[in-house]
């Protein structure tokens, strides 16, 4: 596995330094107190969110695919770990959790470098824009139903929509005034901001106008909260301690953490590489998300995962490389080193970066009502159920929906415009008619159990008095399963019994391979498979210009009188890898047929020599490799001369 290295730096534009380092700047101020908060939900001192937001956030920079993402201490594995400490029976910010927590951490690395190893990142593949839009919308909205209270004068709530509620509920009976007013007037004033303008930094000026009024006026007797105070330094560096808990309910615990932090990251990660039109390679970033990790748990911190709402505050900024990142992480190392006692005096107002995408679900409303169901699922399913099970409940929704739309394929039939020689949807206009006699009619999808009854039901369906023949146009159909095999060979022999001709053609050679192990070779072997329409019409006599219905005159027009066949190809299309095989058969029969023939009546004429035979066919025959048809010639003449000593 290659892993890049500094890969959305290389070949670096100078004229970019200025908006990643204004970025970077801004994600570390902005990480201040969302780091410090969720922290301490994960059981930590709040200086421990700030260990996060160091180490572990420049190495995900330099290991990272993605030029914009941001990785910190963030809402949903904090709580995943916070409620796991209450389980253990270990108490928030005590000895014990200060040890369990990193040993957590630690294990949700090595759960993630296993993913990694596993290339657990082509499973994002399955999961579709609603599901992306609908997820990282409804983390969006969670995160801002946990920061309400603190503009309220309380604390961040924790859990899905019914704790949040009643959180925010509790804390509307005791709203702090000064706090509201602080809070909405800064929210206020980032919005206006935002759109007047964008580029300036305007939450770091008014995280230092928070501290300096903080400072300067008497804002503890009006009851507003600031941060906690932080001690300078650096995190100290510890292997994790393996004696507090047992480690079979740190395995459970981390697994879950894990996967919520793949689910998660990936899909947000994916979500702004669509929407921004750049790639990333999705196996990488989960390295990246480990070692991460492993960086945060060395240093005493709790999981960390993508931060939709940094990222969001870093494309808001103009930050285009993971320099950003960097930026962020050497700032806040400074800020440790240098400025701690500035963190006091800051005001708990968290700026709430919107990056949901209710946009999407109104157009999805307009052009698909089931894709909308869909965001709605994966929305209220991370609302009411946590991240990972609306995950779960977007993609059992996307498969349902995949389903059901495949279930339904693109179909028509198809006919000829008077004068042209190619096929048409008759539905396209009246110009186009049906081929007398026969049921032209093409299937676009794979056939499969959910669907086959779709086509056979079509067929029956269109069946006249005078139908000589169905042909299938299965240029859309990439694949077959053993039912819908089944279904064709009922179909076949239905219309068998009416008289009526049955052809499948213009799919890939592939399909024909297929059929062969499905146990129905033996419609290709009877002719039933065709390489083109046109040829199913000549093997029935039927041939151009072809008679329409009602008697419409077709004297074809093009120039073109090129031949619609090569029987040699198409034997070679038919039988693919089996083709040699099935020369070598049809030779041996065609020799016992004339020999029992002239052994019947001796007065016959001599029938062609065998060996003249075979060269006829072989020197026709393009696909077969010249040195490969000595020795076929050899070896089918030995073969001939053992099948005439038995006559």
């Amino acid at each position: 596995m290659s892993v890049t290295f500094a890969g959305t730096m290389r070949g670096y534009e100078k004229k970019n330094i200025i908006k990643d380092v204004i970025a970077g700047i801004i994600i570390m101020a902005v990480s201040i107190p969302i780091s410090m908060g969720y922290a301490q939900i994960a059981g930590l001192p709040a200086v421990c969110g700030l260990y996060g937001s160091v180490f572990p956030i420049i190495a995900f920079a330099l290991l990272s695919t993605s030029p914009q993402f941001v990785f910190g201490v963030d809402a949903a594995p904090a709580a995943l770990v916070g409620s796991a400490l209450i389980s253990f029976g270990i108490e928030s910010g005590s000895k014990e959790a200060l040890i369990a927590v990193p040993l957590i951490t630690f294990f949700v690395a090595l759960w993630l470098f296993v993913f990694y190893l596993m290339k657990a990142g082509k499973l994002v593949n399955y999961i579709s824009a609603p599901v992306m839009g609908g997820f990282i919308t409804g983390i969006c909205t969670t995160i801002i139903l946990m920061q309400v209270p603190k503009l309220l004068g309380g604390t961040s709530g924790t859990g899905e929509l019914p704790e949040l509620l009643s959180h925010l509920a509790e804390t509307i009976g005791s709203i702090n005034i000064p706090s509201l007013i602080l809070g909405v007037s800064a929210l206020i004033i980032l919005t206006v901001s935002k759109k007047v303008m964008p580029k300036f930094p305007m939450a770091v000026l008014l995280m230092g106008a928070g501290a300096v009024m903080t400072y300067f006026l008497p804002v503890g007797s009006w009851s507003i909260k600031t941060l906690d105070k932080v001690e300078k330094g650096l995190p100290k560096w510890t292997l994790p301690d393996f004696s507090v808990v047992p480690l079979k309910d740190v395995i459970t615990v981390s697994l879950s953490v894990a996967v919520v932090i793949l689910a998660e990251t990936l899909l947000a990660e994916n979500n702004f590489a669509q929407k921004n039109g750049y790639k990333i390679d999705d196996n990488q970033e989960i390295l990246a998300f480990s070692v991460g990790n492993l960086l945060a748990s060395l240093t005493g911190c709790c999981p960390i995962n993508g931060s939709v709402s940094r990222t969001a505050m870093g494309e808001q900024y103009q930050g285009k490389t993971q320099l950003m990142g960097i930026v962020a992480g050497i700032s806040m190392m400074a800020l440790l080193l240098c400025g701690t006692g500035f963190i006091g005096y800051l005001p708990v107002i968290s700026a709430l970066a919107g990056a949901t995408e209710f946009e999407l679900a109104a157009r999805l409303w307009k052009v698909s009502k089931t894709e909308c169901l869909i965001f709605a699922g994966a929305f209220m399913g991370v609302l009411f159920l946590g991240t990972i099970n609306g995950v779960l409940i977007g993609i059992i929704l996307s498969f349902s929906e995949m389903i059901i739309r495949t279930s339904k394929p693109a179909r028509c039939f198809l006919g000829i415009q008077p004068g042209h020689r190619h096929f048409r949807d008759i539905d396209e206009g009246r110009q186009i008619h049906e081929v007398k006699g026969v049921v032209i009619y093409r299937f676009s999808s794979n056939l499969f159990f959910a669907n086959v009854s779709v086509l056979q039901k079509d067929i029956e369906n269109s069946l006249k008095s005078d139908t000589k023949a169905v042909i299938i146009d299965a240029s859309g159909v990439g694949n077959i399963d053993i039912t819908a095999a089944d279904r064709l060979v009922i179909l076949q022999k239905s219309l068998e019994e009416k008289g009526i001709r049955f052809y499948i053609t213009e799919h890939i050679a592939d399909l024909n391979e297929q059929m062969r192990k499905l146990g129905i070779g033996y419609l290709v072997e009877a002719g039933c498979a065709r390489r083109t329409i046109h040829i199913a019409l000549k093997d029935m006599g039927i041939n151009r210009p072809y008679p329409l219905e009602g008697g419409v005159d077709n004297e074809e027009i093009s120039g073109s009188r090129k031949r619609a066949d090569n029987r040699v190809q198409e034997f070679v299309w038919a039988f693919g890898k089996h083709t040699e095989e099935e020369i070598e058969k049809q030779i041996v029969n065609q020799i016992k047929i004339n020999i029992r023939k002239k052994i019947q009546d001796p007065q016959r004429q001599q029938p062609t020599h065998p060996k003249k035979t075979i060269q006829n066919i072989i020197t026709h025959c393009l696909d077969i490799k010249k040195s490969k048809i000595k020795a076929f010639l050899l070896n089918l003449k030995f073969k001939t001369v053992n099948l005439l000593k038995e006559f």
